[in-house]
């Protein structure tokens, strides 16, 4: 508010700057002491002839020409004369005073909102992050809002719009950060709360923690419908062993699924695996299953396989992670690979060697499995 009427002191000021020398009334052209001095050139003009100092001839023509310019003087001071010279240049002063006073406060915003943008609100680092322009990377846009976000940790609107790139950039751990910094700034919603499951779902490797199932069943608490945290509480059946639980989920989603349901087909797809077609992925987020639409089955397949395959390497590298192990046993008996799912469990058993309660969680996942012999 300061600020504008800040403006509005400078804007006053210029016009009055502009306005007050165009609208003063011009002085009369002097003339008066003209008229004394040639008044006393043609005395002393008479007083010079009676002396004798000058012709009658040089004396008349000394007359004569002051006289004409004693009747100049006399002309220009007449008031007649002065303000018929002055009066068109009053009206050109006062209508150039009046041009000044309407184009200087309102030509500017008029030119303004005929070329410019006045009702475009001006795009935020955030926007410009999924819509990169010219060379810059998106890695760097994304750089420059971890930069914001560093100095406004409190903008929710911020980390609502960031989780979702750090989901395609495969920086899953930083989605979860995200998600749930949303969760906290803006608000819990169904949505928001699946949208963590997803995350937590990919940060580890496709597989449904128990963490994430909980998630979900708090996205469900909000809206029993959320078509999201259904799916992935039916995947968790899955790769529990649950295939009629995971099918009875499945089919109640399609069964309410409306008309062109972009995620139809992760459910159908999802279904046909529990009801004898080929085994496809232990646990892939919806965000993996779009991007992998247009590929292969082979291709697909290939993804996936991978994403078991880094999974067991961290295992190997750490044996500690027990939720791990039963996740890699989980998404092998989802392969339809029970061979390795076995050697998992016993390499599981192995590396728990010294935590005999985790071991037995092992061992209780093999036999609800049937991995047993």
């Amino acid at each position: 508010m300061i600020l504008w009427f800040i403006f509005a002191l400078m804007t006053a000021a210029a016009i009055f700057a502009v306005v007050w020398p165009l609208g003063r009334v011009p002085r009369a052209a002097g003339g008066g002491s003209d008229l004394l001095v040639y008044k006393d050139q043609l005395q002393e003009i008479g007083r010079d002839r009676t002396a004798g100092l000058i012709g009658e001839a040089e004396a008349e023509a000394a007359r004569l020409e002051v006289s004409r310019r004693l009747l100049s003087a006399a002309n220009a001071q007449s008031p007649t004369t002065s303000a018929a010279i002055a009066l068109p240049n009053l009206r050109r002063r006062r209508a150039a005073a009046i041009a000044v006073l309407v184009i200087l406060p309102f030509g500017p915003p008029s030119l303004y909102i005929a070329l410019g943008s006045p009702n475009v609100p001006g795009e935020s680092a955030f926007t410009r992050v999924n819509t990169p322009q010219g060379g810059e990377s998106i890695t760097n846009l994304v750089s420059q809002v971890e930069t914001h976000l560093a100095r406004a940790p409190n903008d929710g609107a911020g980390w609502e719009v960031v989780a979702p790139v750090y989901m395609r950039l495969g920086r899953f751990d930083d989605a979860v950060v995200a998600r749930k910094k949303s969760l906290t700034l803006n608000g819990e919603t169904a949505t928001r709360e699946a949208d963590l499951g997803e995350a937590e779902t990919a940060a580890a490797n496709g597989v449904v923690t128990v963490d994430a199932k909980v998630t979900f069943e708090r996205a469900l608490a909000h809206d029993p419908h959320e078509a999201k945290a259904r799916y992935f509480l039916g995947l968790a059946a899955e790769q529990e062993g649950k295939s009629e639980e995971a099918a009875a989920i499945w089919r109640a989603l399609l069964a309410e699924a409306p008309a062109g349901a972009p995620w139809a087909g992760f459910v159908q797809a999802a279904l046909a695996r529990t009801t004898g077609a080929p085994a496809a992925a232990p646990g892939p987020t919806l965000n993996d299953l779009a991007n992998m639409s247009n590929v292969s089955d082979d291709q697909r397949g290939d993804v996936i396989r991978g994403m078991v395959a880094r999974l067991a390497d961290r295992l190997h590298n750490d044996g500690a992670d027990v939720e791990g192990w039963l996740r890699l046993v989980r998404a092998y008996v989802v392969l339809g690979d029970r061979d390795k799912a076995r050697n998992a469990a016993d390499d599981a058993k192995r590396a728990l060697g010294d935590r005999p309660d985790d071991i037995k969680r092992i061992d209780d996942l093999v036999k609800g499995l049937g991995l047993e012999g």
